[in-house]
């Protein structure tokens, strides 16, 4: 699906001369000498209430150890937070110093930076800047096609950042992938990065940490695009329905998750230096529906669950990280949307999206900072199941009323993420919105793969005979038997569907099947023990787990030749 990001400018107020237009020099052309600097200030995002800027100044004289920009607004603009500069205000009066990292500016060097601000009525562009008290030329961010000297906006979202772009490859997952027998056939499978605590931001236990992903995907990038793939996967009492998963945050530790994790991951990606790569981000997977599933007065509550909706802080988290991540212009954020076997029923449907807004709207946030939603994040739903429907009626019954679908509104992937979109649409996200499906472990394919309907004879037989979801039911989750790797990532496969994607990496362990030490806060959840007959979230069915499956996000061989075994499309 693909969407249009305009970038709204500001009136403009632009002095350049006796011909009152903006002028953008050139390093190196005949005017450059006479030109201190140049600034380049864009308005990339605007609301009744704020805006998102950048800022680009251009330094046309001898190289500088540090810098300095200073401009006025003419209105009541007031910057809010900033990113590759420290920003200060004094009334009208602002200035943006450098940071250590991007102190030096060279003679014809650029540094960039940027900022989000509030405001009321116009948000006009400020008339003057200047760099270390010199007067700069302004270039207001229009462009001129037939002008050379005029660049193409800088940090425009496009419609879909999939479309026309390679997908970064995880050189740690490929390494994993291409050792194991048969593995090459996928190592070169673009996947997601997780980022499910602080450490991982700079590298744990010997891994890549964040820059170093993204230092690889520029050397991947090429002259081409490039799109990396993020999972922002640490909430205080992170899955509170979900001990296999427990993160390092206690449920009132939300300052610590601004400050110590989400503020650092939003520094790095606004680093100019990763600018041209369009980064993609899933927001926090189960998460929100647990606010609506997991609650009293339902039978499936829990009590951390119950802790979570009382003192707000998934909500409260969510936008937080839409609010910061989503400043910067090249990043893509998708927000986890659960799947069809746990949204989909309709008292679920409906106050799940709710909740989604509530948070999109949260701490700064606004429905601007989402570019999409994701399903089936690290899940074992069907894509498509082709041999039955809910409109489908067999021995007088609807096949809703089976034991499998069990009332449910949808019966696969596509048709909830299509029809959540919609929903969400109406509720007043952008119109243009596009879904993501992880289709990493959801192929179920092999030998035991149906090929028709089954029998008529009861609306259970027929629709247990042509499932291709092979679980004993839609809550199971963990280390699933049978499973196998789903469609390859890929842009725009059907209306509305920005892309399928492999977030999470085939491979890497659901949760441990018996009780793990260790030091990252995962618990040992019975939904992975092979031997559990199940709860009331899984109707109380065996849980249907491989056996001998480490502790989460560890690399488990098993599942993967699982996967490969049973992938469908089928691997060659």
């Amino acid at each position: 699906m693909s969407r249009t990001r305009t970038a709204l400018l500001a009136a403009t107020a632009l002095v350049a001369g006796a011909t009152g237009t903006a002028i953008a020099a050139v390093p190196g052309d005949a005017g450059a000498a006479a030109v201190p600097c140049t600034v380049d200030y864009r308005v990339q995002n605007q609301w009744d209430t704020g805006f998102t800027a950048s800022v680009t100044v251009t330094n046309h004289g001898a190289a500088k150890s540090s810098w300095a920009v200073n401009w006025t607004y003419a209105g009541n603009q007031r910057v809010t937070s900033g990113w590759n500069a420290r920003i200060t205000q004094s009334g009208a009066n602002v200035t943006a110093a450098n940071e250590s990292y991007n102190a030096t500016l060279a003679s014809g060097g650029s540094a960039t930076f940027g900022f989000q601000g509030s405001h009321s009525g116009t948000n006009a562009v400020p008339s003057t800047f200047t760099l270390d008290g010199v007067t700069c030329n302004v270039d207001d961010g229009g462009t001129d096609p037939t002008d050379p000297t005029d660049p193409p906006p800088q940090g425009d979202r496009v419609d879909n950042p999939y479309d026309g772009a390679k997908v970064y490859v995880n050189p740690e997952w490929s390494a994993n992938a291409a050792a194991e027998p048969g593995g090459s056939r996928i190592a070169n499978q673009p996947t997601g990065v997780w980022l499910d605590r602080t450490a991982a931001i700079n590298g744990a236990g010997g891994k890549m940490g964040l820059r170093d992903h993204l230092d690889e995907a520029l050397e991947q990038k090429g002259s081409g695009e490039l799109v990396v793939q993020l999972v922002i996967y640490n909430l205080p009492g992170r899955d509170c329905a979900a001990l296999a998963s427990n993160g390092e945050l206690g449920p009132t530790e939300i300052d610590r998750y601004k400050s110590e994790y989400i503020d650092p991951i939003a520094e790095i990606l606004a680093d100019s230096k990763y600018a041209s790569l369009r980064i993609v981000t899933t927001v926090e997977i189960d998460s929100l529906p647990n606010l609506v599933t997991n609650v009293s007065p339902r039978a499936t509550a829990t009590p951390n669950c119950d802790t979570m909706k009382a003192n707000g802080n998934y909500v409260k988290g969510v936008g937080y990280a839409l609010n910061k991540l989503g400043d910067a212009p090249n990043v893509y954020n998708y927000v986890d949307a659960g799947h069809h076997g746990w949204l989909g029923w309709d008292d679920n449907f409906g106050p799940s999206a709710e909740l989604f807004k509530q948070a999109a709207t949260a701490e700064g946030a606004t429905v601007a900072d989402v570019h999409g939603f994701i399903a089936n994040t690290a899940n074992y739903s069907a894509l498509k199941e082709d041999h039955f429907s809910i409109n489908d009626n067999v021995a007088g019954k609807s096949v809703r009323e089976s034991k499998w679908v069990s009332w449910n509104r949808y019966v696969d992937e596509l048709s909830y993420a299509q029809a959540l979109r919609e929903k969400l649409v109406s509720l007043g996200f952008d119109s243009n919105i596009g879904m993501l499906i992880d289709t990493s472990r959801n192929g179920w394919g092999g030998a035991n793969r149906p090929t028709g309907p089954g029998a008529t004879t009861s609306v259970d037989t027929y629709v247990d005979g042509g499932r291709y979801d092979r679980r004993y039911n839609t809550g199971n989750w963990c280390n699933q038997a049978g499973a196998g790797l789903g469609e390859r990532p890929q842009a725009s496969p059907e209306p509305g569907i920005d892309a399928y994607v492999w977030m999470k990496p085939p491979g890497e362990s659901d949760g441990a099947s018996e009780e793990i030490d260790n030091d990252e806060g995962k618990g040992f959840d019975r939904m992975c023990d092979p031997t559990y007959t199940g709860n009331p979230r899984n109707d109380n069915n065996m849980s249907g787990a491989l056996g001998d499956a480490p502790i989460s996000g560890h690399w488990f061989s098993a599942q993967f030749q699982e996967l490969m075994k049973n992938a469908y499309p089928p691997l060659s």
